[in-house]
């Protein structure tokens, strides 16, 4: 099955609402799981990680297949965090510890600090050096999106698509804050059409009783 991010248009407006969605086909209920390319690509089409890095990562299946199951099974870990913690705001119910504990996690590597590094011209540029250098940084972005929406709380824009079998999540940051699908393209389009239908089928039912 494909993902709401490959068929897309799907803008959820924030990465870690992206990141959650990659399960999710818009209008599907039913989630799929999500593969290690389309983790892969997700992360370069986000800018996550480069072009170069990106054609590194989608051999690693092959070089170093343990390290790319254990980032998969901490990519899901992190997913099902999000969407555990998004659905408990949107029902305005209490965040607990353990729910978001895999986020802080992930936080938790991106400790490091500041230092002088030497550049390819041979100068010197102000970079970060990381405490930590496996594969979990490609998802410390990600983490670090979440816990942002998460700290702003019940008045964050945070919302689910309108359609009752939508499970897309995304951050409305609208001018009118009403919108309500995860994109005018395909559920709102969807609603469109069905209500078109609901009038047509009702003005013929209307003149055949006439």
């Amino acid at each position: 099955m494909d993902s709401a991010y490959e068929l897309g248009p799907v803008n959820a407006n924030r990465l870690c609402l992206d990141f959650a969605n990659l399960p999710y086909t818009s209008g599907d209920p039913l989630a799929h799981q999500t593969s290690w390319l389309e983790l892969v690509d997700f992360l370069a089409e986000k800018g996550v990680i480069s072009g170069s890095r990106s054609e590194e990562l989608r051999e690693l299946t092959k070089t170093d297949p343990k390290a790319a199951g254990t980032l998969m099974r901490q990519a899901e870990r992190l997913g099902n965090a999000l969407r555990l913690v998004f659905s408990a705001m949107m029902r305005g119910q209490n965040l607990e510890p353990e729910h978001l504990a895999p986020i802080n996690a992930i936080l938790a590597i991106t400790e490091g600090h500041d230092e002088l590094q030497q550049d390819d011209a041979c100068g010197w540029k102000l970079g970060f050096r990381a405490r930590h250098q496996g594969l979990e940084w490609l998802l410390a972005a990600i983490a670090r999106s979440g816990a942002e929406l998460i700290a702003e709380g019940a008045k964050s824009g945070l919302q689910q698509c309108s359609n009752p079998r939508c499970q897309l999540l995304f951050y409305d940051d609208s001018k009118t804050h009403r919108r309500r699908w995860c994109s005018m393209a395909l559920c709102g389009n969807r609603s469109k059409v069905a209500a078109f239908a609901r009038r047509h089928g009702g003005e013929k039912a209307r003149a055949h009783h006439a």
